[in-house]
């Protein structure tokens, strides 16, 4: 009896194949609910149909129609989910090559990529915020022996900081000398946006 019980919940659970309508309200939910890219969106809904099949043996599903028609309606923007993503990562204290993996993974086209890529001051900030978070160079507790400090210059190299960004963080005399470095060109830059 209870055979028969677990499979009536079974026939319950399984779904029906997708269609046309249900693939878009699945698109609408989806890009309504997360900031995405073209990209995603279309994993997303390919996903589904592998999972629930499609009804229309015929017609194949037209998933690039469907995620085109949703950017020209501007419910997926690439370059303005680029652009928050990048600002994310950044204030997380990951690198310039780091950020252009995730939103190489995310689906963003190469020239979107080198768009909002950021600038030295932005990268600056989020080496010290890196060395802020996880108490790098003069931001930690004990004096750095060389493995340590290796290793501290090794885990910024892997978050995506130049060489040169890593080491000026992790052989800051201070936490001062550390945020002047890293504030150096802001004071540049608003001497600019003045002319």
């Amino acid at each position: 009896m209870a055979d028969n019980e677990q499979e009536c919940q079974r026939r319950k659970r399984a779904k029906k194949p997708l269609d046309a309508a249900q693939l878009r309200d699945l698109a609408l939910s989806y890009v309504a609910r997360y900031a995405t890219s073209a990209a995603k969106l279309e994993r997303y809904l390919k996903r589904k149909l592998r999972e629930r099949g499609w009804e229309d043996e015929e017609n194949p599903p037209d998933i690039a129609g469907l995620t085109a028609r949703y950017s020209e309606l501007g419910y997926i923007d690439d370059k303005g989910f680029a652009r928050s993503k990048s600002a994310i990562l950044l204030r997380r204290g990951y690198g310039a090559r780091r950020v252009g993996q995730v939103l190489g993974q995310d689906g963003i086209a190469p020239e979107i990529r080198d768009e909002v890529a950021p600038g030295e001051a932005e990268l600056r900030h989020a080496a010290l915020a890196m060395a802020q978070k996880r108490r790098f160079g003069p931001f930690g507790v004990q004096a750095l022996d060389r493995d340590k400090r290796e290793k501290q210059v090794a885990a910024m190299l892997r978050a995506g900081h130049t060489l040169d960004f890593a080491r000026q963080m992790v052989d800051a005399a201070s936490v001062e000398a550390a945020e002047e470095w890293a504030h150096e060109l802001d004071e540049e830059e608003s001497r600019d946006d003045h002319w």
